[in-house]
């Protein structure tokens, strides 16, 4: 627990209100969305201003107080469970939309903004924030900063990172630093903007950021490809890219996904057939509709059965929503809900698909897969019941077969969930002992008393998930 005398410098710069060391209060911020990790943090604190969270640093730095910041916990790397206990950093007086600047293309935000908030703002000017994490109801500016988040629509237009062009960090020392700024080129120093982001706050507070913005789309239409066939799917999508056509989106969703987001979405998605890409394309009208031509011509092609058009915005909106409904859809099978996101290059996905298919066979389990196949990010998903100690073994060993596979193949443990505890003891396996030293010198050098988020990213002993308490 936070010694009586630090929790009273603490609550002076906060306010009283602002301090929550109660039994109920911490419970709340113990786990993330990531199943089967849990830690009680000895206190929650919300600070409103970078000058707060400065002072908050400098005190748990002479202390050696963990501090895990913290958005919306949805996160699926338990990148925000409080693994060691200390203090949990909320930002929810820190998330206003602070500037929309139409002539540098700009939006300048705190990190507890909303995402989908700040989108919808964003577009009512006629401008376009592409990133669409699929929890981007409830996420937060800061989450995504923090983990890289990916989208729907990564495969066109990237990454969080590719859009954070400026940011406000408080360090480890409590020193208050600003990187980048509202620039279309700055190569002064060294890049720590990029560095921060992704770095699952491990080696800064983020308190505020520079976000650049694109015009929005004129149009955009959505089809549905239907295959019998997984091997034609993984073609049809490396054909398309081949043919340099780049879609806003283009996902898959294996037959078992399929069934259970439709008996969860009810919008009449086809449940007889072995699998699915949902495709949209934007832009210009012409160019919309001449690659919409050409992608349905590839699908048929390459083996599709049938391909619709959305006749609708609403239509198509409500593929889209039942996309990002999948890991909910999925939750609803069993207490425990596993899911992945093992990425290859295009050219793989045919064969990892097989691999996880076959992995799951092996171990007597259910794994549904879907996931960004344009990009080459899969989402592999394992109802299973942490009760049973035997079933999650199984899980454990097929994952950890799925990791090694997707590296076999040119790939990584992670396209946009993070590394956090989940991860961190696959990190080796594609970075090497070398690369891990090194990003150890990064993380000493900024923050050698290991007070923020310590635990995440670099790995312990087990490759076991377990609950840890506190």
């Amino acid at each position: 627990m936070i010694e009586s005398q630090i929790k009273d410098r603490l609550t002076a710069i906060v306010g009283a209100e602002n301090y929550d060391d109660s039994k109920a209060g911490r419970l709340v911020y113990s786990y993330d969305a990531t199943p089967n990790f849990q830690a009680m943090p000895d206190a929650v604190v919300s600070p409103r201003d970078a000058q707060e969270i400065a002072g908050i640093i400098k005190i748990c730095n002479s202390s050696n107080i963990p501090i895990v910041p913290r958005g919306s916990g949805t996160n699926l790397c338990a990148g925000t469970c409080p693994t060691e206990g200390g203090i949990v950093l909320l930002f929810r007086h820190m998330n206003r939309v602070l500037e929309i600047d139409e002539e540098n293309l700009t939006v300048t935000v705190q990190p507890g903004a909303i995402t989908l908030d700040m989108i919808n703002q964003v577009e009512a000017r006629g401008l376009f924030y592409p990133p669409d994490p699929s929890s981007m109801k409830i996420s937060t500016i800061g989450g995504n900063i923090n983990e890289n988040s990916g989208g729907l629509r990564g495969l066109k237009y990237g990454v969080t990172r590719d859009y954070v062009i400026g940011l406000e960090a408080v360090l480890a020392n409590g020193d208050i630093i600003k990187t980048g700024g509202k620039l279309a080129k700055d190569v002064a120093g060294y890049d720590f903007t990029r560095l921060f982001v992704g770095s699952e706050g491990t080696l800064g507070i983020i308190t505020e950021a520079t976000l650049k913005l694109i015009p929005l789309p004129e149009t955009k239409k959505t089809m549905l490809a239907l295959y019998q066939d997984l091997e034609a799917a993984a073609k049809s999508v490396s054909k398309i890219i081949s043919q340099k056509i780049i879609p806003a989106t283009l996902e898959f969703l294996d037959q078992p996904t399929l069934k259970v987001v439709e008996d969860f979405a009810q919008i009449g998605l086809p449940t007889d057939v072995q699998a699915v890409l949902l495709i949209e394309q934007d832009g210009p009208l012409e160019v919309v509709e001449r690659d919409m031509q050409k992608m349905a011509e590839i699908c048929k092609v390459k083996g599709a059965i049938s391909v619709q058009v959305a006749q609708s915005e609403a239509e198509a909106e409500a593929l889209r929503t039942a996309r990002r409904a999948a890991l909910s859809a999925l939750a609803r099978l069993k207490p425990t809900t596993i899911l992945e996101d093992a990425t290859v290059p295009r050219s793989e996905i045919a064969k990892m698909v097989k691999a996880i298919n076959e992995i799951s066979h092996k171990y007597g389990l259910s794994i549904c897969t879907f996931g960004h196949a344009g990009d080459g990010n899969l989402h592999p998903t394992c109802p299973a019941d942490a009760r049973d100690h035997d079933e999650m073994e199984r899980v454990e060993k097929a994952f950890e077969e799925i990791f090694i596979k997707a590296i076999e193949l040119g790939g990584t443990i992670t396209g946009e969930h993070g590394v956090g505890v989940m991860k961190a003891p696959y990190l080796e396996l594609k970075l090497g002992q070398e690369g891990i030293a090194a990003m150890k010198a990064v993380k000493n050098a900024l923050d050698p008393n290991n007070i923020l988020n310590p635990g995440k990213v670099f790995a312990k002993d087990s490759r076991k998930r377990v609950v840890v308490t506190k």
